[in-house]
């Protein structure tokens, strides 16, 4: 484990970079407190650090107030080392941010005792985050595909619609739903069709820009927004998307399988704010008449605000 030890004395330098190298630390040394803080802000930093109270250019409580302001993460555990014996200056120093206190000179075994300390600490906090991070996903995150979920994808449709609106851009909104769905659920069971929706989310996920957002918007139903995206350019990503989930053919076991998607695009020109639900309403009727033009095709809502007189792509034939 990475390990600063912070001290202007070439002496304690020479002895903490042995002692801790000893115990299998990989030791960077700073010799001041300006150096310190440079270490502990960089890239890569070391999670554990023992830092002389006196240094020129900052001594050790002020590196801890600043460190502890950034309020980074992964967590730096700190440890302060000192020839002050006074409480107050014990308080001073935990109330800097310092994690623990040691006087000089100090007893090697109770400053390894101490980083051990130090160590399950962070591995503790280390464990909060990931699980912090996981509860984020499962609320953020439809958990058969991966994708965003309903409520997330509707959030981020609000923040590019008032986007869209304030930076006068355009913006497209893509309704997709598998076709025929319910007949690989019935023929061939819940289990195949799990996985086939896993797979259509990979292909959706693989053909849109880096900077579009697609959500599991409900069932087999998934929800597409392409900020800065006009019409011309909606359908050039609805098609690709299409293409993307009809290209190839999908297996149950040792069959294949043929699936296809029905898209419903729908275009907000700059300057204008819609309703998020509007957009839906536009998206959706846009897909019911895919559906209904035979599917595995793109229909556009509001022909005269996305192409002109283009109506729909629909598939080359077979």
């Amino acid at each position: 484990m990475k390990i600063l030890a912070a001290e202007d004395s070439p002496v304690f330098q020479t002895m903490l970079r042995s002692i801790l190298s000893k115990w299998g630390y990989e030791v960077v040394i700073a010799k001041d407190g300006t150096e310190a803080l440079e270490i502990l802000e960089g890239k890569d930093a070391p999670q554990l650090a023992i830092l002389d109270w006196m240094m020129p250019g900052a001594d050790g409580p002020e590196v801890c107030r600043r460190v502890r302001a950034a309020r980074r993460e992964p967590y730096t555990y700190i440890l302060l080392l000192t020839a002050r014996t006074d409480s107050e200056d014990r308080v001073e120093g935990i109330d800097a941010g310092a994690d623990d206190y040691l006087t000089k000179p100090f007893n090697a075994a109770e400053l390894r005792a101490r980083l051990r300390a130090g160590q399950r600490i962070l591995e503790l906090q280390q464990q909060l985050v990931m699980a912090r991070e996981a509860l984020r996903q499962e609320a953020t995150h439809d958990s058969l595909t991966g994708l965003l979920n309903r409520h997330a994808i509707l959030g981020l449709l609000q923040i590019e619609v008032d986007r869209s609106f304030r930076e006068k851009r355009h913006l497209s909104v893509l309704m997709a739903d598998l076709d025929h769905f319910k007949e690989v659920n019935d023929h061939y069971g819940h289990l195949v069709g799990d996985a086939v929706l896993r797979e259509t989310a990979e292909r959706m996920k693989s053909s849109i820009r880096s900077y579009d957002w697609l959500g599991r918007y409900g069932g087999e139903e998934f929800l597409v927004v392409l900020p800065g995206c006009d019409g011309a350019g909606g359908l050039t990503q609805a098609e690709r998307m299409r293409l993307a989930v009809a290209g190839a053919g999908f297996t149950a076991g040792n069959q294949p399988l043929k699936v296809t998607c029905s898209v419903g695009l729908t275009c907000l020109p700059p300057g204008m704010h819609w309703d998020t639900d509007a957009l839906i309403r536009q998206a959706d009727l846009a897909l019911y008449a895919a559906k209904r033009n035979g599917r595995n095709q793109i229909v556009c809502a509001a022909p005269e605000i996305v192409t002109g007189n283009e109506k729909m792509i629909a598939p080359s034939p077979a």
